[in-house]
């Protein structure tokens, strides 16, 4: 049997493994979409999300994390979830089918009928796959996920390049979606096919049991999603699409880059976390190696997407979309922060406080549509900075929670993470002013890239991090 720390380190790898590769994926598929559609076209179907991903979070009500802090799950718990799955989901897309009229009226295109009655699809496809994702969640299957996330994006991508090819426009990016979710499911049957079968014998007294843990789970990843979709919904309605696709793009990207590492995290923090609950000291220990983990490749990472978006944008999805350049830099600040939400929410989870996580993610949504009604009169731009300023210092909130749940402190929090900080800034802004001279930006995005990545090697080198030299003690056991 593989001990926990093997575990959890081949659930990092493979976790990296599958962030890294989605995120190079959508990279590719990204540019070849971005050139071939307009910014309406991102906005039009952008303003859907919202409503897709709330019918998708009903359906699966929580019900993963609740079969994952389960010691020892039975057939009939999987079971219980599938059939309840299903049913919330068939209502759901039941409504949403009706609702599409009202939806265009709303975001004043009447072309949102037809269109979201087709991407709804999705969610009511995902209700079959979702106890299968959560037995492998459970089992940190992190490989047979990386390699279901690669298939299926390179499927679903390549379809929704020949359609954008062919001139389909937003539908191309309809289609994509809607193809993402049945591949995955597919791949998902079968890495899982032995494993559990659904039985026409129902009985959903699992789901009443675990209902008051996972209802709070349930409404907090509603919120989750009203939050991170909010700006979307919002400029919908109050700017032009054009303005909308702009936002979506820079949104696009920034989630893409800080989701390479917070995915690499989820695939084990709640299964790991979970399993030492009982042991203060181990899981202090845990959660703060994960901490400086998280810190080590988030800062970096989205302080570089920051200093090289202009070029980024420029030469790969063309000048077009140069109006997304300042709002995808201050959105990369904030990535940059939004990654320890989900080391902190796994922490809660795990630990089965679901109230706490339910009651943080609310007060943060109302601060934050307070927040953005009020400064929505002085433009994105400046909606986006506040959004972005008060996304990090509500991490305050959770340390709170942190503290009492385990012990770690504020000063903990500062040692694992702020070196990290400072050494990312300050290589930043090293690069910077030495590529400084260089007007190509063919030229200056490699260079950049390059140069930020050997100075923030050498800093963590010279300082000698212990997290970098097990990283790569771990690479060269996996080459050998």
């Amino acid at each position: 049997m593989e001990s926990l720390k093997e575990k959890t380190a081949k659930g990092l790898f493979w976790g990296a493994m599958n962030s890294g590769t989605m995120q190079v994926l959508n990279l590719v598929f990204g540019i070849f979409l971005a050139r071939m559609l307009s910014p309406q076209d991102y906005g039009i179907v952008g303003v859907l999300s919202i409503f897709s991903l709330i019918a998708g979070n009903l359906q699966s009500s929580g019900f993963t994390q609740g079969l994952t802090n389960i010691k020892q799950p039975t057939a009939n718990d999987y079971n219980a979830v599938f059939w309840f799955n299903i049913t919330v989901g068939a209502a759901c897309y039941a409504i949403l089918f009706f609702a599409a009229p009202l939806i265009a009226w709303f975001f004043h295109s009447p072309e949102l009928v037809d269109l979201s009655r087709f991407v709804f699809l999705g969610f009511l496809i995902s209700a079959f796959g979702i106890t299968r994702n959560a037995i492998m969640f459970k089992n940190i299957m992190a490989r047979e996920r990386a390699i279901t996330g690669f298939v299926s994006l390179l499927l679903s991508g390549t379809c929704g390049i020949i359609l954008a090819w062919n001139g389909m426009a937003y539908w191309s990016l309809a289609w994509q979606s809607v193809l993402f979710v049945l591949i995955q499911n597919v791949c998902r049957y079968y890495y899982t096919r032995r494993m559990w079968r659904p039985s026409f014998k129902v009985d959903f007294s699992p789901v009443v049991r675990m209902f008051p843990f996972s209802v709070k789970i349930l409404v907090t990843t509603i919120i989750n999603t009203i939050n991170n979709n909010v700006l979307t919904f919002i400029f919908g309605n109050l700017f032009p699409m054009k303005a909308v696709g702009n936002f979506t793009q820079a949104m696009k990207w920034d989630t893409m880059a800080y989701t390479t590492i917070s995915g690499t995290i989820e695939q084990v923090a709640q299964p790991v976390l979970a399993q030492i609950t009982d042991d203060r000291d181990r899981e202090l220990r845990v959660f703060r190696k994960m901490l400086r983990f998280t810190a080590f490749l988030s800062f970096p990472a989205l302080f570089g997407m920051a200093l090289v978006s202009r070029e980024f944008i420029l030469v790969t999805i063309s000048d077009k979309w140069i109006d997304s350049v300042p709002l995808l830099q201050t959105l990369c600040i904030g990535g940059a922060f939004l990654t320890f939400y989900t080391l902190y929410q796994h922490l809660v989870i795990a630990s089965g406080r679901s109230g706490i996580y339910m009651w943080c993610n609310i007060g943060q949504i109302v601060i934050q549509i307070v927040l953005i009604l009020l400064f929505h009169s002085f433009g994105i731009k400046t909606m986006v900075i506040v959004y972005t300023v008060f996304t990090i210092l509500w991490l305050v909130v959770w340390q709170i929670n942190a503290k009492r749940l385990i012990g770690v402190t504020f000063a903990n929090v500062f040692a694992d993470t702020v070196p990290f900080m400072l050494s990312a800034a300050a290589v930043m802004a090293a690069t910077y002013f030495v590529t400084s001279f260089i007007e190509d930006p063919m030229i200056l995005l490699p260079s950049r890239i390059v140069v930020a990545a050997v100075l923030y090697f050498a800093v963590m080198k010279m300082a000698k991090v212990k997290i970098l030299d097990e990283c790569m003690a771990f690479i060269h056991k996996k080459r050998h």
